[in-house]
């Protein structure tokens, strides 16, 4: 019996640190903004912009009419057309668009892609080089708020990357949605509140030159974003928010989009297991409270499964206490618990009643029941690296 207590007594410790960190990310947010004053600045450097497309025919004149209009006269734009069988090239051509083609069965994915456009911007290279995905929209001025951050600031810049959510959005996707304004808005804009860097989240990033030809993108990991954020910090040159840039991209539906959440929610843990280790050490060797950060930041798992292990934790405690078997856990357990309400909750009344209406609160159990065979099938078929989508 002092096992178990002992048991959940440690785990309890352990989970109170992404459940603490997150609700204090939260609560940042809830204090008046700083003024983004580097946007002040009359200083608009040139810039690349790179959209790796991997089949992406039906959306990416979507993308590209948004950002279109935001270019200035020195600006590019190059699209790589990586492994494509349909026209997403011939689409780019037409709209007078450089796009370079790609074709590798061997290294597939988003980071390979990157990582060739990069070499191809190596003999002439620009100030900054901005990162957007082929099935994202660019909302205005966002392309300046971009560039104009990372030039004066000298470091990758992330803007504000959410899902697009309408009418006919399913529960699921408007659950899944609202996890994401978590993830890149709300714990995103926390960090910059505590003047600490974030997570870069694969779309709407921008990097000087000089940063981004020092690290190699070069992996098929579907959360290389991750991957790339903890490399770069690694070299000092950690990632800032721009919350006036905003990027809208899309959820893939059906049993594409639980592929795609399974790929998400894989390569998170997978970083979780792996990267945390190294960046607490990196952080304790060269003294760098921005690593310490970083490393709870990449801490935090998803919300569902930080859900789902208070709840397994605090039933096993719950019947400890019932038979008299423990005592402390349970208590410590319940105001974790409640420290995690305020944070999800919280969240959801400041950013997201927009996304989920107050009687859809009740579908969040059963979406949380569906999203457990992804969890356990992560220990049997990891699915962190690329796999075939809707795309193909």
């Amino acid at each position: 019996m002092f096992f178990l207590e002992y048991s959940l007594m440690l785990f309890a410790f352990i989970l109170f640190i992404p459940i603490g960190f997150l609700l204090l990310e939260f609560l940042a947010t809830l204090f008046p903004s700083q003024s983004n004053r580097y946007l002040e600045q009359s200083i608009r450097p040139s810039a690349t912009i790179l959209i790796p497309a991997h089949n992406e025919a039906k959306v990416i004149t979507q993308c590209l009419n948004s950002l279109l209009p935001q270019l200035t006269s020195n600006d590019e734009v190059i699209v790589i057309a990586d492994n494509c069988i349909d026209n997403t090239a011939h689409i780019v051509k037409e709209k007078g668009l450089t796009v370079i083609e790609r074709y590798n069965n061997q290294q597939r994915g988003k980071g390979y892609a990157i990582d060739y456009g990069l070499k191809y911007l190596a003999a002439n290279p620009p100030e900054i080089v901005v990162i957007l995905d082929s099935d994202c929209i660019l909302e205005p001025k966002s392309l300046d708020s971009l560039v104009v951050s990372s030039y004066i600031q000298q470091r990758p810049i992330q803007g504000t990357y959410l899902m697009e959510t309408n009418a006919d959005c399913s529960v699921k996707d408007r659950i899944s949605a609202f996890a994401i304004v978590v993830k890149n808005l709300v714990r995103s804009y926390g960090l910059k509140q505590l003047n600490s860097p974030c997570l870069l989240n694969g779309s709407g990033m921008a990097f000087p030159w000089s940063i981004i030809s020092q690290v190699s993108t070069a992996n098929g990991q579907t959360v290389d974003d991750m991957q790339l954020s903890v490399d770069l910090a690694m070299l000092d040159y950690s990632p800032s928010y721009c919350p006036e840039a905003k990027v809208i991209g899309r959820l893939m539906q059906n049993d594409d989009g639980k592929s795609q959440r399974s790929r998400w929610e894989h390569g998170h843990l997978y970083q979780i297991f792996y990267q945390v280790p190294r960046v607490l050490i990196a952080s304790i060797k060269q003294k760098r409270l921005e690593l310490l950060t970083l490393a709870l930041e990449l801490a935090i798992p998803p919300l569902s499964i930080l859900v789902i292990l208070w709840f397994s934790s605090i039933s096993l405690s719950l019947i400890g206490l019932v038979m008299g078997w423990i005592n402390y856990s349970f208590w410590l357990l319940l105001g974790e618990g409640f420290l995690l309400f305020i944070a999800i909750a919280g969240s959801w009344y400041r950013y997201g009643r927009h996304i989920i209406p107050v009687m859809m609160l009740f579908s969040i159990p059963k979406y949380i029941l569906w999203k457990l065979p992804i969890y356990f099938d992560f220990f049997y078929h990891n699915k962190a690296a690329w796999n075939v989508t809707e795309r193909d």
